[in-house]
């Protein structure tokens, strides 16, 4: 309960009889199981009835519940059950309008319920929705609403945590609150700000540079849900255009994969047949954001996703296209022949082979192209020009050559032959089919056509293996593209630039977004991230809270090292069980050493990551720093920043950042040899 003293009590007050009434309106009054078209309609004559003779003050609340029965008769055509609202959870948000002197409440869920006194309304589709992202609580509102100026000013907006038919938090613009114990706390304005992901701390009181420091009260079990946390920018990109592309570049914490599922939530919600679960495709970095993205859809009402790695994909497409090429992959590919084959230009130079050589449209032919393809020396160099060596060429001629060789053979049937393939060669032999016999296929049901596809961290793809997805899409082209060139770690992945990207698979400029708010890192890590860049050209994005400052500890050796941060997890983890941690290392011998070294020092839920395969749980997770891209972690430990392993090159200044970027609240780097000179000064 509340002190009565607190001036909170009548907003908690309001928040909980609102919501008493709500659940019994729910309980008493359930839905027939697969709520009728007839009966939807029937309201909607209702409605049409009383509109003849409403008076005007009246009429703009009888057209919003017109809209929204509208909207539930369109998805009961398209053939999908409209979800139920759950009485123990039935919204995450409260908005209060007022039109032509009239007041109404409208609560937004996952959900929509109207009639018997109940206004809830699914956020993905109600045209009040808008609103609600738009504007905030005070704010004077004129929007366009099927095809009505509807104006008016919110009077209240607030974010609600429900959770088994009990209010736990309550925000607003002004203050927030939160239920602990049975007794309802104010937070402060930072507090109220504060969201991550699981296990995601809630910090108040003094700054100082202990792990764990500035914790007074854990809110985080009640965090508000994420779909109230969207804001105006983020919301027009989730209801941009359903046809075209749509770029989405933006810092690290700045929402891109939010934004990116948020939106397959919606589209899938407003237009279910056109967009169907089977038919959206969504490509991510690794394994680890493979098996989070498959969690969070179905929490978002999308089930059915498919949802995978470049890799995974691509190699399942040339198996399934070209079964006759053996399918093996080569684990020791020559740098030069990675950089030759992911390179804009040989992309463009393959398309200009198919277009000047006659062939059937058969996969031989296909296979040929590829083939002569990387074995014209002269035609790469052109292509090439000085962003090639020529010894590093010729290198990679003739290992390209030996390749064609074997694949050739076994082809003819020679089983005794080592011909493999290298994974980049997925890429090119797609493309190839694409311009030689056209549409890939799938399966034996006919053209493999998504009608939307997203993918993640697109500055770690070739422009070609961008082009054979594009390429896969229906006559729409409906794409979602999220990425940061700071994030930018595939070292030959061919990414320089936005534009010039952009411009390689032929999307206009046009579509790029930014998202200019960086939500997860405080602001001294994300300075320190900056600093740690060269010559970075982007806008720098804006932080909203601040936190401890990044901390350097050098030590003689790692025993010590692990001596020390034994002591401080040990502290972290019994003050806060939620937690979670990420020791982020530079190679796996390193990871084994201090996995085994805590292990050994009784610090508890510690774990050895390997192949990405994370808990996304409560503990310590020890792994390198290249496999936590698109993650983030509560604190973490940058182990061994030493110049040794971190020398001052593009690429590990950019790991440098990525690393830094997955803290959200505090940032530890340690060092027993000589700290690399990318680190700032002030912390060397």
């Amino acid at each position: 309960m509340v002190n009565p003293e607190t001036p909170t009590l009548p907003v908690i007050r309001e928040e909980e009889s609102l919501l008493d009434g709500i659940r019994t309106r729910l309980i008493e009054n359930p839905e027939a199981p697969g709520a009728s078209e007839s009966e939807t309609v029937k309201q909607l004559l209702t409605l049409r009835d009383e509109l003849r003779g409403a008076k005007a003050e009246d009429r703009a609340s009888l057209y919003q519940q017109v809209d929204q029965l509208n909207a539930v008769l369109e998805q009961l055509r398209n053939g999908r059950k409209t979800e139920e609202v759950d009485p123990d959870s039935p919204y995450f948000a409260h908005l209060r309008v007022e039109e032509s002197g009239r007041s109404r409440d409208v609560f937004l869920g996952r959900a929509t319920r109207l009639g018997r006194g109940l206004r809830i309304v699914d956020w993905r589709n109600a045209p009040i929705s808008r609103i609600f992202y738009r504007y905030q609580e005070g704010e004077e509102y004129a929007e366009e609403i099927a095809g009505r100026i509807r104006e008016g000013c919110i009077t209240v907006r607030r974010t609600l945590h429900i959770q088994q038919g009990e209010l736990l938090r309550v925000g607003s613009q002004a203050q927030s609150w939160v239920k602990n114990n049975g007794t309802w706390v104010a937070l402060s304005d930072e507090q109220s700000r504060l969201s991550g992901g699981e296990g995601s701390a809630l910090r108040s009181g003094r700054v100082d540079s202990r792990l764990g420091s500035g914790q007074k009260l854990r809110a985080s079990k009640h965090l508000p849900d994420i779909a109230a946390l969207i804001d105006p920018e983020q919301f027009e990109l989730i209801t941009a255009s359903e046809s075209g592309v749509v770029v989405l570049r933006g810092s690290a914490g700045s929402g891109k994969t939010t934004v990116a599922l948020h939106r397959i939530a919606y589209l899938n919600f407003n237009k279910p047949r056109r967009f169907a679960a089977r038919r959206i495709l969504v490509i991510v970095w690794g394994r680890a954001m493979k098996d989070y993205v498959s969690h969070v859809l179905p929490a978002l009402g999308v089930s059915g996703v498919n949802v995978t790695t470049w890799t995974s994909w691509a190699r399942t497409a040339v198996k399934r296209h070209f079964p006759v090429l053996p399918s093996a992959i080569a684990d020791d590919t020559p740098e030069p022949v990675t950089r030759i084959k992911l390179h804009p230009a040989v992309s463009q130079l393959l398309t200009a082979i198919i277009k000047r050589t006659p062939g059937k449209a058969t996969m031989e032919q296909a296979i040929d192209d590829w083939a002569n393809l990387l074995t014209d020396g002269a035609a790469l160099s052109r292509a090439l020009g000085d962003d090639i060596g020529e010894g590093a060429l010729e290198r990679a001629i003739r290992w390209s050559s030996d390749q064609v060789r074997a694949v050739t053979a076994w082809i003819e049937g020679d089983r005794d032959v080592d011909a493999q393939l290298d994974v980049e060669d997925d890429a090119l032999l797609l493309r190839a089919w694409q311009l030689r016999v056209g549409a890939l296929r799938a399966g034996r049901s006919g053209s493999l056509s998504y009608a939307h596809i997203v993918l993640d961290e697109v500055q770690d793809f070739s422009p070609v293996e961008v082009q054979v997805l594009l390429e896969t899409t229906d006559k729409h082209r409906s794409v979602t593209l999220a990425g940061d060139t700071r994030q930018h770690i595939s070292r030959a992945a061919g990414f320089t630039d936005w534009t010039s990207f952009l411009d390689r698979i032929g999307v206009e400029s046009q579509a790029l977004s930014t998202l200019e708010v960086s939500y997860r890192s405080t602001h001294p890590i994300t300075r320190f991230a900056l600093e740690v860049l060269e010559d970075d050209s982007e806008p720098p994005p804006r932080t909203i809270r601040t936190g401890p400052p990044v901390e350097m500890f050098r030590f003689s050796d790692h025993g010590a090292a692990v001596a020390f941060l034994s002591e401080a997890l040990r502290a972290v983890t019994l003050n806060e069980p939620l937690a979670n941690i990420a020791l982020l290392t530079p190679t796996p011998s390193l990871s084994a050493t201090y996995a085994a070294g805590l292990e050994d020092a009784e610090v508890p839920d510690v774990r050895r990551v390997v192949d990405q395969k994370f808990a996304f749980a409560p503990g310590i997770d020890v792994v390198e720093a290249d496999q936590v891209k698109g993650l983030e972690f509560d604190y973490v430990i940058i182990i061994e920043a030493s110049a040794i392993h971190w020398p001052d090159t593009d690429h590990h200044r950019r790991l440098m950042h990525v690393a830094a970027t997955r803290a959200v609240h505090q940032l530890w780097l340690t060092s027993v040899g000589t700290p690399s000179s990318i680190l700032p000064t002030s912390i060397r």
